[in-house]
């Protein structure tokens, strides 16, 4: 969210302190730990949208904390003032006017995607059931003027309640000390935020911060949580792993289904002795660091600037730095965070060469290449499955990737996926084709050309695709079709012709 690294966590502890404070029990603190831990966590889900309207999707989240927008002037005013990112004015002329035509409904459509997917993230995890009434409140506010029902005063969440105060005044804190989230407490005090608790943070301000700034990391904030937890077993923490997949990839939709597709590929690859039981964990998790690179680079579809490559070759290293938390998933946050390494040197994050990569790294790098290859970018077409293999052999040849490697994930790749007959949701054929692509990015109108098809068809399945899958636009239909494997590198088409 453009924010310093370990915001949330710090939100979390001051959450938490305050939820001592006014007498919350261990259970009801526990829905607060929970609800903080993934309240933001659908912001991403329609980065596509906010970085084609806004530039940086991370700069514009980072500042609407700065501003109190409680009604639709200060709103659209705000959001006005940064569409385009930085283009001349010209162009930014020309996207105000696109955006007043139909941009202002998506970003108004925002919020309640963001909760819903949070929702959906909730439930794949399997987490307690009144955190989802926590994070359905998450846009909520004490005066009545939230999302997405207005609720007003205490029929705001209490959980809700704290975070949105925790939050706020956190970023206050990093941006100017402690009179910077006193004075934001206040201001907001009566409005965003909850009077009462308004009123004991300031009174407690210096003590909460000076506290929190004794704790250290992810071991330090878990350890004052109402709850330990408990250890997942394998298949809990495989379906963990997969839906954080999901959450990652429904970011672009040039990258949706990619996660798994590396996974699978790289878990079907194994050979002599390797783990594919790794491999699959190391697959889903590998791209987690992309969520800290902003979607105007990776939608760009001009040439990337140094400074735009200097943003790519930090996500392996991100993925690292978010799984060094938990210490059971060091093996596979080894294997993951390598992907982009190379035997001769010249990959990324580290530059490390052969010694220093082990052939579970090598494979996954291998089946990520093959996968990212097979799929389209906002600067190239997918590649065909004979360009694709040339181009693995050429870079084993080069010394790039290892050449056993390489064999291993074509001898893989030589099986085809078989045809689905039942879709979820009672989806024909045809709305998955049309699913498909409306969930990367092409609108109605070329997904009539592509399919061949009228508009008004094309309209006609849309409109049937939300009502089957309770999807209301595009990020969201997006997420549905990432959550159920419909989208990705390596799928058959559906049946629609026979």
């Amino acid at each position: 969210m453009g924010h310093p690294t370990e915001h949330v966590l710090r939100q979390t502890f001051i959450a938490l302190r305050l939820a001592e404070r006014i007498g919350l029990g261990p259970a009801e603190r526990e829905v607060v730990y929970f609800t903080s831990m993934v309240a933001w966590v659908g912001c991403h889900v329609d980065a596509y949208e906010q970085a084609r309207w806004y530039g940086d999707d991370r700069a514009v989240k980072h500042d609407a904390r700065l501003f109190d927008l409680d009604r639709p002037v200060p709103a659209t005013a705000f959001l006005l003032t940064r569409l385009g990112g930085e283009v001349a004015w010209s162009a930014r002329v020309r996207a105000g006017v696109a955006f007043l035509a139909g941009g202002w409904r998506e970003t108004a459509a925002m919020f309640e995607n963001h909760w819903r997917a949070a929702s959906a993230l909730v439930q794949d995890l399997g987490l307690p059931e009144p955190v989802l009434a926590g994070v359905e409140h998450t846009f909520e506010r004490w005066d009545g003027r939230g999302e997405p029902e207005g609720r007003h005063g205490a029929d705001v969440h209490v959980a809700s309640r704290l975070i949105n105060l925790a939050d706020v005044v956190e970023v206050f804190h990093d941006v100017g000390g402690v009179p910077a989230a006193v004075r934001v407490a206040r201001e907001r005090s009566g409005g965003q935020f909850d009077p009462g608790l308004a009123d004991l943070f300031c009174a407690e301000a210096a003590g909460l911060f000076e506290e929190l700034d004794e704790v250290t990391g992810w071991d330090g904030v878990t350890e004052f949580a109402p709850t330990a937890g408990r250890e997942l077993d394998d298949d809990e923490l495989d379906a963990a792993l997969a839906a954080l997949a999901d959450f990652v990839d429904v970011k672009s939709p040039y990258t949706l289904g990619h996660a798994r597709g590396v996974a699978d590929l790289a878990a079907r690859a194994a050979e002599d002795g390797l783990d594919p039981h790794l491999l699959r964990r190391a697959g889903l998790v590998h791209d987690l660091g992309r969520i800290g690179v902003s979607n105007g680079v990776w939608d760009k579809r001009g040439r990337f600037t140094t400074g735009d490559r200097e943003q790519v070759r930090l996500h392996p290293y991100l993925t690292d730095r978010i799984l060094s938390c938990l210490p059971a998933l060091a093996p596979v946050a080894t294997v993951a965070a390598q992907h982009h390494e190379r035997l001769d040197g010249s990959g990324y994050p580290s530059g490390a060469s052969a010694p220093a990569l082990g052939p579970e790294a090598r494979l996954l790098a291998v089946a990520d290449c093959h996968q990212a290859w097979s799929e389209p970018r906002p600067h190239r077409p997918a590649a065909s499955p004979v360009d694709v293999a040339a181009r693995l052999r050429a870079e084993a040849r080069a010394g790039r990737l290892d050449g056993a490697a390489v064999e291993a994930v074509l001898r893989a790749t030589g099986h085809r996926v078989r045809k689905r007959r039942e879709w979820p949701c009672g989806l024909t054929a045809r709305e998955v084709e049309v699913l498909r692509l409306l969930a990367h990015g092409l609108s109605q109108g070329e997904i009539a050309e592509r399919l061949v098809i009228s508009r008004k068809t094309t309209a006609n399945h849309v409109e049937h695709i939300y009502a089957k899958t309770g999807a209301r636009n595009r990020a969201m239909a997006s997420l549905f079709a990432s959550r159920h494997g419909l989208v990705g590198a390596g799928l058959e088409d559906p049946p629609s012709a026979l």
